[in-house]
């Protein structure tokens, strides 16, 4: 029979042997339970590395703000009183290319239609545009033929220094003509300012407003100074037929206010279109 001594001793292994299982199974739930741990880190940094490279973290750029593309100097309307505050067009979102049709109903005849070039002078076509809408136009005077053949137009106080509260610079001024070696004569080239030719005139020059020119016959100076604007696509007759009105002096000693009353009766500016710019019309 055993002693109860060696009882003892087998009790005792029999628990170290079950303490020592329960060791073992916990240390290896331990490294389940961490390599589990790993694979879903690994996991998760694959999946952030991913997302990294494809951008997803990036920051939103900023939208970027719409460029100017015309800008609007303002003019003292309390120091020249001559000029006529109706606001100013935007500076951005200006249509740049293509063309606007005019029409310039006056008292002596049909109306007179020209299409404004966008791409050469968007920000006179954008002026006009804006102040026709505004009818800053309707029932002025023409107040003068210059003398270089053109219909002078579009200031309501029919001074010459007229015109809305801002001024803009001048866009697409013919470049002056190349002279030509005294041994042989000038080659033919088209004048600066065709018949037709519409263009802008402003007091002081470079700071044009709302005064523009109708050539009705061609000109051609040594320097050119009319931003060219557009042509004429209709109603050249008329335009022709008020350059050959007589003339009386101004109040300043030229002669040049039409003696008959050339009277804006609306002024109209159509939607922007891509067709280019028309070769001026007689009809």
């Amino acid at each position: 029979m055993a002693s109860s001594r060696d009882r003892q001793r087998k009790l005792a292994r029999a628990k170290l042997d079950r303490q020592l299982a329960r060791r073992a199974a916990a240390a290896k739930r331990r490294r389940q339970i961490q390599a589990g741990v790993g694979t879903a880190i690994v996991l998760a940094l694959i999946v952030v590395g991913s997302a990294w490279a494809l951008g997803a973290f990036d920051s939103k750029p900023e939208p970027k703000a719409a460029e100017d593309v015309c800008a609007w100097t303002p003019q003292d309307a309390g120091a020249n009183t001559n000029l006529k505050d109706v606001g100013t067009p935007a500076t951005t979102g200006l249509p740049t290319a293509g063309t606007r049709s005019m029409t310039v109903t006056t008292n002596q005849g049909a109306p007179i239609t020209a299409e404004l070039d966008l791409t050469a002078a968007p920000c006179a076509a954008a002026s006009i545009s804006f102040l026709a809408g505004k009818a800053f136009y309707d029932n002025t005077k023409c107040h003068e033929i210059t003398a270089e053949g053109a219909l002078r137009c579009g200031d309501p106080s029919g001074t010459g220094i007229g015109g809305p509260a801002y001024s803009f610079y001048d866009e697409n001024v013919p470049a002056a003509p190349e002279p030509s070696p005294s041994a042989s004569p000038a080659p033919s080239e088209p004048p600066a300012y065709p018949k037709g030719t519409v263009a802008m005139i402003a007091s002081p020059p470079g700071a044009n407003g709302s005064q523009f020119l109708i050539f009705f016959k061609d000109f051609n100076p040594d320097k050119p100074a009319y931003p060219v604007i557009g042509k004429v696509t209709g109603g050249l007759d008329v335009v022709e037929k008020i350059g050959a009105l007589e003339t009386v002096d101004n109040g300043s000693g030229a002669k040049v206010k039409p003696k008959t009353d050339v009277v804006i009766q609306s002024l109209t500016v159509g939607e922007p279109n891509a067709a280019p710019v028309a070769s001026p019309s007689a009809g």
